[in-house]
């Protein structure tokens, strides 16, 4: 049973296969990654030096969905160590950012002191947010790189409603489920499954970050949802959902098998046509809450 001071998981879902041990296993992974991503001179994704000196890292996707955010209460669920997060204060949203990388949290908090930027940050696992989170917020964010790594959907669609004002929004963009399921592109090769939830017990070695990293292989525990199980989830958790859309390009490809265009964007080519990468889902929270949140 969910402790007394979270929310998000009910007792089934506490216990769904694979979520204890995924726990384990991804966080020591992401503890790892914490400590490396930004520190590279190499670094494809985390430019820090750049970061410090006012570059904007977040995308037109998120800042389109989640709209003006200046003076708004934002949580930013899998912030990692805080770079979005803290752009989204630069925006002049009050910041939140949840991971459950301790790692990760401690980097956020030292990146805003060096940013001059304030942000709170909390250690959680976003699918038991902390019930002091439940309706504090305008916005939930959450982008690039974040269901694949839950067991359960939907404690994790419940814990980002109730942590919603009523009205209040969740932005999600994340890697197309069909992109998900491709090994690599040439020669083609699919090797994942589409949708189910089942766990996924993957070896990774190296970080998207950086493709010239080179580290030992570390386990890791996946779950695999479908555009609709990630609909309905959100459905099911009491959010309306007002946006969906399917995304055949991204400015970086941290799985590095798709090819580079001329004007510096990834795409997945498929017959005379492109193939999604990315997904994107805006959600609203019932401006009157249901009954038994």
């Amino acid at each position: 049973m969910a402790a007394e001071d979270d929310f998000g998981v009910e007792e089934a879902g506490a216990h769904r296969d694979g979520h204890a041990e995924g726990l384990a296993a991804n966080r020591a992974l992401w503890d790892s990654l914490a400590e490396t991503h930004g520190t590279t001179a190499t670094d494809q994704s985390y430019d820090v030096e750049a970061f410090l000196g006012g570059q904007q890292t977040l995308r037109s996707i998120e800042r389109e969905l989640a709209g003006d955010v200046a003076g708004k209460d934002l949580l930013h669920l899998h912030c990692h160590f805080g770079m979005d997060t803290l752009n989204w204060a630069r925006l002049g949203a009050r910041v939140t950012g949840v991971d459950f990388s301790p790692v990760a949290i401690t980097r956020a908090q030292d990146l805003a002191e060096k940013a001059g930027l304030v942000a709170d940050f909390v250690v959680a696992d976003t699918q038991r947010l902390p019930e002091s989170l439940a309706a504090g917020f305008d916005v939930v964010v959450a982008t690039y790189g974040v269901l694949s790594w839950i067991a359960d959907v939907d404690a994790w669609m419940r814990g980002a409603a109730r942590a919603l004002r009523p009205g209040g929004r969740l932005v999600l963009v994340d890697i197309h489920p069909a992109f998900q399921t491709v090994l690599s592109f040439e020669p083609f090769v699919a090797d994942w499954p589409y949708g189910g939830g089942e766990a996924q017990h993957v070896a990774l070695t190296g970080t998207y970050a950086d493709p010239s990293v080179v580290t030992a292989p570390r386990q890791t525990v996946q779950f695999p949802y479908s555009i609709g199980e990630i609909v309905t989830a959100a459905a099911s958790a009491g959010m309306v959902v007002e946006r969906l859309a399917e995304h055949t390009e991204t400015e970086s490809d941290g799985r590095h098998i798709l090819p580079r265009g001329a004007d510096g964007l990834y795409r997945f080519p498929f017959s005379d046509t492109y193939l999604p990468i990315m997904y994107s889902l805006r959600a609203v929270a019932p401006r009157t809450p249901t009954s038994g949140s």
